[in-house]
């Protein structure tokens, strides 16, 4: 029992110097970049070309005779002296360049927060050879989110910039609200599709509060301020209200679907049903059966492909903070086991 005590006062003693130090290192850069313009933001800007370029460079250094890759090794190096030399301007004047961005969408669509930023900036130098393509993974969320989301796609539509959206996973509801603005769609074979539709579903607790006598009040200036809710007494008339606003929600996702898509039965699609990419290049939600893969490896013989990202810069207080919290989970985390809490993260 001593041992365990004396452990115990250690590990205290040690979070403590280590926090310490966390806050005195943190004060010392806080100070010498107070004079320092923040960026909120940091643009990343990937050479895709390059990359598979050292893959394939890095197989071949496993699979060739010591004599035959030397002499590539050779040559290889060369060619990007020479890239070098020219510089980006020379290499990519007079090929098509192709932005290649990611987005990967919460309930929340949060990425659409970096998405303008990455749009806003591949406007400002794209040509009207170039291309862009955008991997999208989502299954969908709130109606106004997505909605800016598809909204910030149609900028590249706007400015006649070549649109290709490429789902290898799912793009549903929302996600295929932003798919749709795409002037070409490949998916994956087992891709999910579609989902056009629009849901909403709440429990209500009003009965229990009755039971155990509970009042609930709610306040409202506006006849349908508020319609069904999860502590009220909800009457036929909010819930046919309600409903009425999700049947316009899904008559403004049908219109504008139909809108971006002519060519779509709009009515047998918006039934908020799913489909794989086979069954969804049937009813054309999409046009060609690809993976984003083998599309940008095809794309880059005759492109400069540049993958753009967005990445938010966080305040030093948030990097200690995280810091601060691996290094507590590090030391404790198993004796929380005991108590049945599991944190997901």
């Amino acid at each position: 029992m001593e041992f365990v005590t004396d452990y115990s006062l250690f590990l205290a003693k040690s979070i403590t110097v280590v926090l310490a130090i966390l806050a005195v290192v943190g004060g010392i850069i806080a100070l010498a970049g107070r004079g320092r313009p923040r960026n909120k933001q940091r643009l990343e800007v990937k050479y895709l070309n390059r990359d598979y370029d050292d893959l394939a460079h890095a197989l071949k250094a496993a699979m060739l005779p010591k004599k035959a890759f030397k002499q590539i090794h050779k040559t290889r190096k060369h060619d990007l002296k020479k890239s070098r030399k020219l510089g980006p301007d020379a290499r990519s004047k007079d090929k098509k360049r192709v932005f290649v961005l990611n987005f990967h969408g919460d309930i929340r669509a949060s990425a659409v927060a970096s998405l303008r930023e990455e749009i806003t900036v591949i406007l400002s130098v794209a040509r009207p050879e170039d291309e862009v393509v955008l991997r999208l993974e989502s299954s969908g969320g709130l109606v106004h989110a997505y909605g800016l989301a598809a909204s910030q796609l149609t900028r590249l539509k706007d400015k006649n910039i070549r649109l290709t959206i490429a789902v290898d996973k799912v793009a549903a509801s929302g996600g295929y609200l932003m798919a749709c603005v795409a002037d070409h769609i490949i998916a994956a074979p087992f891709a999910v599709v579609g989902s056009i539709g629009v849901l909403a579903q709440l429990p209500n607790f009003n009965r229990f509060l009755k039971r155990h006598d509970i009042d609930f009040e709610q306040f409202t200036a506006g006849e349908y301020k508020r319609t069904v809710t999860l502590f009220g007494e909800n009457t036929d008339k909010d819930r046919d209200k309600f409903r009425e606003e999700i049947d316009e929600a899904h008559r403004l996702f049908k219109a504008f679907i139909k809108t971006q898509r002519s060519e779509l039965d709009i009515e047998t699609v918006a039934t908020g049903e799913h489909w794989y990419g086979t069954k969804a290049l049937e009813l054309k939600l999409v046009d060609k059966l690809c993976t984003s893969d083998d599309y940008l490896l095809d794309a880059r013989k005759a492109a400069e492909l540049y993958q753009v990202s967005f990445r938010p810069h966080k305040p030093l207080i948030d990097r200690l903070s995280s810091l601060a919290s691996i290094f507590d989970k590090g030391l404790l985390g198993r004796g929380r086991s005991g108590f049945g809490v599991h944190e997901i993260e």
